[in-house]
């Protein structure tokens, strides 16, 4: 069986971290491949937040593209995927995408997944949210995206910036149908038993 393809697009927003957490656990997926697409300010937001290189973001992919690429695979809709994740997904990104203004391969490739009537998830980060921004994200629901906005959860006693990366992770790859790692649903963990929200991830208070 052929392995199922996600597209995943980093824009120059705040949380390169997102993004490095869902291409190594779709990595530990064995029949998944990432297509990645970077645009160029998240290249240096990548260096800003992780202390490393755009390169070194897309070895955890299973295939790099160049974002000048128009002529890449993911710019076609005959190039059959399950979807798209944009993450994080910036307001300028969020606003071509609403508007089809598709002058990078990020966004053609959301353009694509958006007129296939793929699932387009979007982990939209800005604060506070002017009326623009909110206005861009109704119509993109409009149009059955999904807005994730990177928000903190509490109820899950997060102790470190990754416990928070792995929840906003595990509900991106939820829309896919993939269990993320460390990722515990209200009222539901592993086990079936009821979340103490007293206690940690690890069972300790």
């Amino acid at each position: 069986m052929a392995n199922k393809r996600l597209v995943v697009g980093v824009s120059g927003a705040s949380g390169a971290a997102l993004a490095h957490g869902l291409l190594d656990q779709m990595s530990r997926q064995t029949n998944w491949e990432t297509h990645l697409v970077i645009s160029s300010a998240a290249s240096r937001t990548i260096e800003l937040e992780l202390q490393a290189s755009a390169a070194e973001l897309g070895d955890v992919a299973s295939v790099v593209y160049d974002e000048n690429d128009m002529a890449a695979a993911i710019a076609s809709g005959t190039f059959q995927t399950e979807g798209m994740a944009v993450i994080p997904c910036s307001m300028k990104s969020l606003a071509g995408i609403a508007h089809g203004y598709t002058d990078n391969l990020l966004l053609r490739a959301a353009d694509v997944t958006l007129k296939e009537q793929r699932k387009l998830v979007l982990v939209a980060r800005e604060t506070p949210l002017g009326r623009i921004h909110l206005d861009n994200m109704s119509r993109l629901a409009e149009c059955n995206a999904r807005i994730i906005p990177p928000m903190m959860t509490f109820y899950t006693r997060p102790r470190t910036i990754e416990d928070m990366v792995d929840h906003i992770v595990g509900k991106v790859l939820g829309e896919f149908g993939i269990k993320g790692r460390n990722f515990h649903r209200w009222r539901d963990d592993e086990s079936g038993k009821q979340l103490d929200p007293r206690r940690g991830n690890d069972g300790t208070v």
